[in-house]
């Protein structure tokens, strides 16, 4: 009787270990946005444009360190992606104006890059068994919520303690110190039939640029990220200013939330730990249903939880509800729309692709930050950009229902 594959390589774990690290401190950001205003008293718009390019630069830079990886090495990106997430942090611990944050955190958005789903999740596929792969990106990807509730109350903790530039140079150390652990993360070669190992780089991109199901998972992907970066680096600003005051003697006050600011910190917690077990969630329902009918769900859900959130007034109970709904669905379309990419067009060239479809997911966060600091400036409120996060939410759910999921054809050799 064959033993079955463990589910718990040491790829995996250091796969976890390194985006737990890398996804703290990009949740932290929004952390950021009022103390770095207003010491420089900027308009909110300056380093909402910084986090809007960061996010954009993680989008360009996947397909890049997606190749690097697949061309030269895993542990070669990722060391590569750790230098620049360091380099971007300590540089911008000494920037004093808006254009050199921005400039700069194009170089943390290729950290990321390098560090993030992108790599790891292509590294933690091949890695895995047939029957493992969807659970096992699921935990890779619960890993990214596992960071999300640490880093912004790490943020939080650390900025009462010393200013937001040693919190920087902190965190500039802590991603360095995750290399530690590339020894033991040694991944094998992807398990590919003949056809696939002989079809190039080349070769895929012109079959999925072809192919309709990828350009509809690639459009499909566009509001993921608009929703989770404008909620990751506009919602504790939201909070601590249109939430209703936290009761001073309740049950928040009670365990330690006695603002609405740290209240914003702990809602971004808290929708972290909630997609932990959506995530995983996530991941065992692909291993046994159609992918493409559970991302339409998810985004529909997202859609009616959002559109519910912004029509009722905001308190911390709603606060709260929203955090844990939204975290439910935060990251679970990520081993679905990978797995998805994975089954489509096989294992070999899953970085590169995943990084081209990222790239879309990039652009909507791009636009979500961007437009949530510009249109608070404009009109003094967010209202208008979350319904723009509602409508392109609603888009995705109803684009993802014509991919055809089943295996591309290979191409024959002669």
């Amino acid at each position: 009787m064959p033993t079955k594959a463990p589910l718990f390589t040491p790829v995996l774990i250091v796969g976890c270990v390194i985006i737990i690290v890398s996804f703290s401190i990009r949740a932290s950001f929004g952390v950021f946005q009022i103390p770095i205003a207003e010491e420089f008293a900027w308009p909110r718009a300056e380093f909402s444009l910084a986090i809007a390019l960061q996010n954009l630069a993680w989008g360009i830079g996947q397909p890049i360190f997606g190749a690097v990886a697949e061309k030269i090495g895993d542990r070669v990106a990722i060391i590569l992606g750790a230098l620049c997430y360091a380099a971007g942090l300590v540089m911008s611990s000494v920037a004093v104006t808006p254009e050199a944050h921005q400039f700069l955190e194009i170089l943390v958005g290729f950290g990321i890059a390098g560090t993030g789903f992108g790599v790891i999740l292509a590294v933690v596929g091949r890695a895995s068994s047939d029957e493992n792969r969807s659970m096992s990106l699921a935990i890779a990807t619960a890993a990214g919520s596992a960071g999300q509730v640490f880093g912004a109350p790490l943020a939080v903790f650390l900025l009462g303690q010393m200013p937001w530039q040693q919190v920087f140079l902190v965190f500039a150390v802590m991603i360095l110190a995750a290399l530690m652990l590339l020894p033991f993360m040694r991944s094998p070669a992807p398990p590919a039939s003949r056809a696939e190992l002989e079809e190039s780089l080349g070769g895929i991109l012109r079959r999925a640029g072809r192919d309709p199901s990828f350009a509809m998972i690639f459009l499909g992907f566009f509001s993921c990220g608009y929703q989770l970066a404008f909620i990751t680096a506009h919602f504790p600003a939201f909070v601590t200013e249109l939430c209703s005051p936290v009761a001073p003697s309740g049950l928040l006050a009670r365990v330690g939330i006695t603002s609405t600011a740290a209240l914003g910190a702990v809602a971004i917690s808290l929708i972290g730990l909630a997609n932990v077990a959506g995530t995983l969630t996530a991941g065992w329902l692909g291993q046994r249903y159609t992918k493409k009918y559970l991302l339409a769900g998810i985004y529909t859900m997202r859609t009616i939880v959002a559109a519910v959130f912004i029509l009722m007034p905001i308190t911390p109970a709603s606060v709260l509800l929203f955090s844990v709904l939204m975290g439910a669905l935060w990251l679970a379309t990520v081993p679905l729309t990978s797995g998805l990419i994975a089954h489509i067009y096989g294992l070999r060239y899953m970085g590169t692709l995943y990084g081209i479809v990222f790239l879309s997911h990039q652009i909507g966060g791009f636009f979500g930050v961007w437009l949530g600091g510009y249109m608070y400036d404009a009109t003094g409120g967010y209202t208008l950009v979350w319904w723009i996060g509602v409508g392109v939410g609603a888009f995705s759910a109803l684009i993802h229902l014509p991919i055809r999921e089943n295996r591309a054809p290979l191409p024959v050799s002669a």
